[in-house]
């Protein structure tokens, strides 16, 4: 007889069930509901499982039976077949875009810094892989990619949409490096994402106007010690937030008169294992000692404000320049900009600046040997720019140069 719904739903009996045509249920004695199908191929019996019931309902158990009937039919083993199939579908998910990407991360991370390669992740997680994650990466076509980037671009993210761009082409590439990928889709997009404008942030480069805003940063008392400690440490070395924020206090040489960032914290430096040398003025020193008092008994220089684990966040200063009023005129990041244009109009050399300021280097043999290169006359550039800053915060507008001949 037959099997039905209403028979099923109450069937508690161990052992095998039958429905027809090979179709059976198998109840195990802990209770246990297996469909199978009995079949012969090539002389041989076999078995064939098509689920759990009730997951598993009747009419899809015995559409699974035609479907296996079928292949018997044409000659083919459905039992090898299913196992090709699950053979092919770990192989793809080992293939997928996504296990490729993951793979080209963990290969890469360690020459990026902590936030970058987090960032790098967070938009591949929010934007790609639930797009064409799933997908094998050798059969990504350039559309189906352009048509995940138009997304992102749509939603007024046109820089994100670019970078993604180059991001899944660098995927692509080390799929093709790795044998899993034959053809890069991304490389035929260059000229179909829209490259946005490139935005600069605020900076004041006028003498004079930076000079009140130095006032104006002297004379502020709304913000706590140490975020101002940290604007200042910031307008005396113009280093990037991350660097600057992630600092710690086995980095600063007071005897030497220098700070030695990492290379992994640095932009341009990563991959050169050499760190990028601040050489620090005097009132950088005065500064870090007054720091010092503040959070010398803690390993970073700028820890969490509420004292958990961590470092300052990336928005404190911002955040302060906004309530100051300089919304749109100037921002940490700025302050590099400020510095270079200040000390370019006092004879410094291009190449001294661009070393202090870690500007990118082609060529890593170069940039190694660059990095170290130009060092004394980058020290009087720190003293020089020091001396800039204090003068100007007195509402003084001629700066004696400190340059030697």
């Amino acid at each position: 007889m037959k099997l039905t719904d209403a028979k099923l739903r109450n069937l508690t009996t161990p052992g095998r069930h039958f429905d027809g045509g090979g179709l059976y249920l198998e109840i195990t004695t802990a209770g246990g509901r297996y469909w199978r199908m009995k079949y012969r191929f090539a002389g041989k019996e076999k078995r064939l499982a098509f689920g759990v019931y009730p997951d598993v309902a009747l009419k899809e158990a015995r559409a699974k039976r035609e479907a296996a009937k079928l292949m018997l039919g044409r000659g083919e083993d459905p039992g090898a077949a299913k196992k090709a199939a699950k053979a092919r579908v770990a192989v793809e998910a080992a293939n997928s875009f996504q296990a490729v990407a993951l793979d080209w991360h963990k290969a890469n991370a360690k020459r990026w810094a902590e936030v970058t390669a987090a960032k790098m992740l967070k938009h591949l997680e929010a934007d790609v892989f639930p797009v064409i994650g799933s997908r094998p990466i050798a059969s990504i076509t350039a559309p189906e990619l352009l048509a995940m980037l138009r997304k992102v671009e749509a939603r007024g993210a046109a820089y994100t949409a670019t970078r993604l761009r180059e991001v899944c082409g660098q995927v692509f590439r080390y799929g093709i490096a790795t044998g899993r990928a034959t053809y890069n889709p991304a490389g035929d997009l260059e000229r179909a994402i829209l490259t946005p404008d490139t935005k600069h942030r605020p900076a004041i480069t006028d003498r004079r106007e930076f000079g009140v805003f130095l006032r104006d940063l002297k004379s502020y008392q709304a913000a706590d010690p140490l975020t101002l400690l940290a604007t200042r440490m910031a307008l005396l070395t113009f280093l990037r937030s991350q660097e600057l924020r992630l600092a710690r206090w086995n980095e600063i040489d007071f005897d030497a008169c220098e700070w030695r960032v990492p290379a992994a914290r640095m932009k341009m430096g990563k991959g050169l294992n050499q760190a990028h040398v601040v050489p620090l003025s005097q009132p950088a020193l005065d500064t870090l000692r007054e720091l010092h008092a503040l959070t010398g008994d803690t390993p970073s220089l700028f820890p969490n404000r509420d004292g958990a684990d961590g470092f300052m966040s990336e928005n404190t200063i911002g955040r302060m320049l906004i309530r100051m009023g300089h919304q749109g005129r100037q921002t940490l990041h700025g302050f590099r900009a400020s510095a270079r244009s200040l000390l370019s109009e006092r004879g410094w050399t291009v190449a001294a600046l661009e070393r202090q300021l870690d500007h990118a280097e082609r060529s890593k043999v170069v940039a190694a040997y660059a990095r170290s290169e130009h060092l004394e006359e980058r020290r009087r550039i720190m003293d020089d720019w020091g001396a800039i800053v204090v003068a100007l915060e007195s509402g003084e507008n001629v700066v004696p140069l400190r340059r030697a001949a």
